[in-house]
């Protein structure tokens, strides 16, 4: 079984992906992880990064998405945490985690992360829309897909509030329950 779980920035995806690969003996992927390494490997942001993904021709986006499919054509029993992996791996169990925006920037900032700056709670929530609004241009312009489409999905859980062991607890009942 292979399962694909999207999300805002913020929403638990990688945490989450990894406690679910980690408690169904899976291997774990994060297109996330990726894209900050390669960021690092440019000497940019992921902001910047980003930006830089909306005037490259798709250059950027077509590695993230080519190791995907590869991924999901070649092997079985893993998760991926990324944004389209619903759509690069059709044949998926596809999760959604929701959040409130402010909850995404308050574990963001509290989190910490080495590539992004962010001054405060405020200057995360702007920088998430930011990424929101960038991805989504580059989604429908090359994909015509909307990953906020909750029809995309099989799963989707409201992650505001909810602590990461309690979520992987959910998503693996419902998968036990609807998949198996």
């Amino acid at each position: 079984m292979i399962i694909t779980v999207s999300g805002i920035a913020g929403s638990g995806k990688s945490t989450v992906a990894k406690l679910i690969a980690k408690g169904l003996k899976y291997k774990h992927y994060s297109v996330g992880d990726f894209m900050r390494e390669l960021a690092k490997e440019k000497g940019i942001s992921l902001l910047e990064l980003s930006k830089l993904a909306e005037n490259d021709n798709g250059e950027i986006d077509k590695e993230l998405d080519d190791m995907q499919v590869k991924v999901g054509k070649s092997e079985d029993d893993f998760v991926i945490d990324s944004r389209l992996g619903f759509h690069f791996i059709p044949n998926a169990v596809k999760v959604f985690l929701d959040v409130e925006l402010k909850e995404a920037a308050k574990r963001i900032f509290k989190e910490g992360r080495k590539n992004e700056s962010n001054n405060d709670i405020e200057d995360t929530v702007k920088k998430i829309k930011i990424r929101i609004d960038s991805e989504n241009k580059r989604y429908k312009e090359y994909y015509g897909v909307d990953y906020h489409d909750m029809g995309n999905y099989d799963i989707v859980i409201d992650t505001t509030g909810i602590k990461p062991d309690e979520i992987v607890k959910d998503i693996i009942k419902i998968i036990d329950e609807k998949f198996k």
